[in-house]
């Protein structure tokens, strides 16, 4: 493709039908490619000690089967009583994606001395779910001990993203 200036006969540009489209090839590694979001208000309440489906949960459908999806979870737990872990996670289309490690989780917390301790979870991780069809990312959360714990406690609205890196 030419594009001629010499003062004289004006600009001769090729037809627009001739130039090649732009594609996510065309892009650097680690670009966003797409951002899916979901925000969510509900309230998940539990006293198990095994990993308990919440509201927040968001799906994309990569483009290419070699693309990453970065997922970032901002979220909120409230212990109901002392001496108490919550722990929360990351899951795939039902299947844990945080294989060991401190409970099989992403992150966590301690309540020490309060009935009522608020405290913010947020954590990152990056996924290779190999594959172009729709995948969902949902998160699980638990008690350490079995005493009572909420995520997302009193309406805040907390967020969760999902993007897709080349």
């Amino acid at each position: 493709m030419t594009i001629t200036l010499d003062g004289t006969t004006g600009i001769t540009t090729p037809a627009l039908d001739s130039v090649a489209p732009f594609s996510s090839a065309d892009m650097p590694s680690l670009s966003i490619l797409q951002i899916q979001e979901m925000f969510s208000t509900t309230t998940t309440n539990t006293t198990s000690t095994t990993f308990q489906p919440t509201a927040f949960n968001v799906t994309i459908t990569p483009s290419s089967a070699s693309s990453k999806i970065l997922v970032f979870h901002q979220g909120m737990f409230n212990a109901q009583s002392t001496a108490n872990w919550a722990w929360v996670s990351l899951y795939r289309d039902g299947t844990n994606l945080v294989d060991g490690g401190q409970a099989n989780a992403a992150a966590g917390v301690y309540a020490n001395g309060s009935t009522d301790t608020h405290v913010p979870v947020t954590f990152m991780y990056l996924d290779s779910p190999n594959t172009t069809s729709s995948v969902n990312y949902k998160i699980y959360v638990k008690s350490g001990n079995g005493n009572p714990v909420r995520y997302n406690a009193d309406g805040w609205k907390l967020r969760m993203y999902a993007m897709e890196l080349k």
